[in-house]
């Protein structure tokens, strides 16, 4: 199959109207120009490689879109898929929580998390998106530690990530405007809301040296051969800490800092589109378009919104030095290589035919999404692709 006529987004630089031709699921072709009788002819529309998204926090809103008002697990991870495909995401790394602030029942508990994990595997070959887990391991929550275990085991986690959102440190370093969020995003008083942290930071107290349980789970997933991330990094004492206990991606580095050691110490750093696209954190730590300008910013994930990923690549792609390959990189090849997933992230010959079709605009617009050769997505605008075989 060829793709014809499209501005083509290369490792190191832009074909201005090319052509890819897609064998078997593979890139086996890219020519310079357009050629004649193609099956899709893109009308100078970009072409990306597929965005692989490393962190997104998204299936618990579906299988849970209001408070205890619980939806089939099946039906909330089929929407996802379809949500992820629109905004260009070909590989997805499900953010999945084992949260001790949580009550048992609610959907981070280690129950629920573990039986969404478990869900979401079953269903990997039915599904749009190549989608593979992220386990967001709070390191006060040790009971949780035998579950992370068991679901290594079976081989069903292929990321972990070592948080403490303790209010004081990390994210939630301000306490002050820590208050004020949590006071806005359950709608209660200051005083109530100033009382909820205190009690947070007194069951972090509670937990005691958490350490051991880190230790125990970092050697956990190198005895796997999973990789290890650190979480709102707000230290370079922090990011060496956490490097020497194997960790090789700091996730959403909240200062400068931070980002600063992790580059000098070869950890990858990521940060969210919408913190990109917007220009700055919502709860005021550093901005991604800030480290981005610094060159200190290696991976974009859409954190909490998919669609944000497009956007801010093209953002970044008119300010950055590297310009749009650069940009585009962020949400590819970066993350692919940081993953180890090395047949995709590029558009090379020989690479898996993972790929976006979108064109520029005030509101830049993704068109449809590729993966392994076979249209997963398209809103219809560029006519239906032709059906390839996987």
């Amino acid at each position: 199959m060829w793709l014809s006529d499209l501005e083509i987004v290369l490792a190191d630089r832009v074909i201005e109207r090319g052509a890819v031709r897609i064998e078997d699921g593979w890139i086996a072709e890219i020519r310079e120009t357009p050629v004649t009788g193609a099956d899709f002819t893109g009308g100078g529309r970009l072409l990306l490689p597929g965005f692989i998204d490393m962190h997104g926090d998204m299936i618990e809103k579906e299988v849970e879109p209001r408070p205890n008002v619980r939806m089939p697990l099946e039906l909330g991870i089929y929407e996802l898929d379809k949500r992820l495909a629109s905004s260009g995401i070909t590989t997805a790394y499900a953010a999945l929580s084992f949260n001790a602030g949580n009550v048992q029942g609610h959907i981070r508990s280690e129950d629920n998390t573990r039986r969404l994990i478990e869900t979401l595997m079953a269903m990997k070959g039915e599904l749009l998106v190549d989608h593979r887990v992220h386990a967001r391991f709070e390191v006060t929550f040790t009971r949780a530690l035998g579950v992370v275990e068991a679901l290594l085991r079976q081989g069903a986690v292929d990321l972990i990530s070592l948080m403490d959102h303790t209010p004081g440190q990390g994210q939630y370093r301000d306490i002050e405007k820590h208050i004020a969020h949590v006071a806005a995003a359950r709608k209660i008083g200051t005083a109530e809301a100033a009382e909820h942290v205190r009690q947070r930071i007194a069951q972090r107290d509670e937990a005691g040296d958490s350490m051991e349980v880190v230790q125990g789970l970092a050697g956990l997933a190198r005895e796997h051969g999973v990789i290890l991330a650190s979480h709102d990094d707000d230290s370079a004492a922090k990011v060496a800490l956490l490097h020497g206990l194997g960790v090789t991606i700091s996730e959403f580095p909240v200062t400068m800092e931070a980002a600063a050691e992790a580059r000098r110490l070869g950890l990858a750093t990521a940060m969210g589109a919408p913190n990109a696209l917007r220009g700055l954190s919502y709860s005021g730590n550093l901005s991604a378009r800030e480290a981005f300008a610094a060159g200190l910013l290696d991976i974009l994930a859409s954190d909490y919104h998919p669609p944000a990923i497009l956007p801010a690549v093209l953002a970044l792609g008119e300010t950055g030095t590297g310009g749009l390959p650069a940009a585009a990189a962020l949400a590819t090849a970066n993350p692919a290589a940081a993953l180890g997933l090395s047949d995709r992230g590029r558009i090379a010959e020989g690479m898996r035919a993972d790929l976006v079709i979108a064109e520029r605009g005030r509101i830049p617009r993704l068109r449809a999404t590729i993966r392994g050769g076979r249209p997963i997505w398209s809103d219809g605008v560029i006519g239906p692709l032709p059906a390839t075989t996987a």
